[in-house]
């Protein structure tokens, strides 16, 4: 018996190795995708830095220096991602009995963390540093600049398209995407794409008018690019590591199945959370029908946890708690309301 009179019967789901476990290789090679595509990512990055730098120094671009800083910082936030796809994977243990599943929202949190401090506040300080004390180019400076970007405009173009293609082969629209590490490759690569975009034109500007405004403006529209970017991928981390819900149609299927059950009365309450990226933990408070006897109790139990497991292979932790309080009561309790996280 629990606390509140009901019996914690034992997670069947776990028992059989449902969820990343009970789906061998398909977390795996869709984490081989992912790696080769943050590779792609990484190499790109790591040469357009040093061209960019270099232009940046040779020309006295502060949108180049800007975007300089941004491919360093994406090249950074790649080795964390690398850090997220090898220690995600790694299998539960007395210590962290549910899993490293979210390794990968911490480290895309870091990675969200770098995109703004390195890329966004050094943009800003580029951006106005030149409106402050004002730039001289040559010619020459200008065409080495221009050179620069549309080298980095295509290298950050084919690195894009490499991840929105694997985007597609893993499930659809960036909407659905739930890779944290892919999701974050194709925001800096689409960010770096647009922010090139935005150098090119502010130094081209710069050119014809002679005037640093244009090159400092483009530093700064980059700089809050940045910082918008790395906003939202930190707080889809945050999310996910202080303990988000499954999305909602994945809870109402649930619940559905629970509630057509002949041996449930009624679902008081349940609660999901994502451990992973296709790891999800189910706690549920159910009510059996009057007259069951408590082998009856346990058998049920144990079918309904096993076919919850076969229906839903991401439910990989599956408990059920059953209660014989009233059903009104239950109701009214913080848990299925919703004001501890029920849903």
């Amino acid at each position: 018996m629990n606390g509140d009179g009901g019996t914690a019967t034992p997670p069947a789901a776990v028992e059989h190795g449902r969820g990343r476990r009970g789906r061998p290789g398909t977390g795996s090679r869709a984490d081989r995708h992912t790696k080769v595509t943050v590779l792609v990512a990484l190499a790109a990055n790591l040469v357009i830095a040093v061209a960019k730098a270099v232009g940046g120094l040779f020309a006295g671009s502060p949108a180049l220096l800007s975007e300089a800083a941004h491919s360093v910082a994406d090249s950074l936030n790649e080795v964390f991602l690398l850090a997220a796809l090898r220690r995600s994977r790694r299998p539960a243990d007395p210590r962290h009995p549910f899993g490293y599943g979210k390794e990968r929202y911490f480290w895309s949190l870091l990675a969200a963390v770098g995109i703004f401090v390195m890329g966004g506040c050094f943009s800003f300080f580029q951006g106005f540093e030149a409106l402050r004390q004002g730039t001289e180019e040559t010619f020459s400076g200008y065409v080495a600049g221009l050179i620069v970007l549309g080298v980095a405009l295509v290298a950050e173009g084919v690195s894009l398209l490499r991840a929105l293609r694997q985007a597609r082969r893993q499930g659809g629209g960036l909407g659905a995407l739930s890779d944290p590490a892919l999701r974050t490759v194709i925001a800096e690569d689409g960010t770096a794409v647009l922010g090139v975009t935005l150098a090119l034109a502010g130094t081209a500007l710069h050119m014809v008018t002679d005037q640093v405004a244009w090159e400092a403006s483009a530093s700064l529209a980059i700089g809050v690019l940045l910082v918008y970017v790395a906003y939202r991928l930190g707080r889809d981390a945050r999310d996910q590591l202080i303990g988000e819900a499954a999305d909602p149609e994945l809870s109402g299927r649930i619940r559905s199945l629970l509630a057509a059950q002949p041996e449930i009365d009624s679902v008081e309450a349940l609660f999901t959370m994502r451990m992973g990226l296709d790891s999800t933990l189910v706690a549920a408070r159910i009510d059996f029908v009057p007259g069951l006897d408590s082998e009856r109790v346990e058998e049920a139990a144990v079918r309904i946890k096993r076919s919850l497991a076969r229906t839903f292979p991401e439910a990989d932790q599956i408990f059920l708690d059953v209660t014989d309080r009233p059903a009104g009561e239950a109701r009214e309790s913080p848990a299925a309301t919703g004001e501890r996280g029920g849903a």
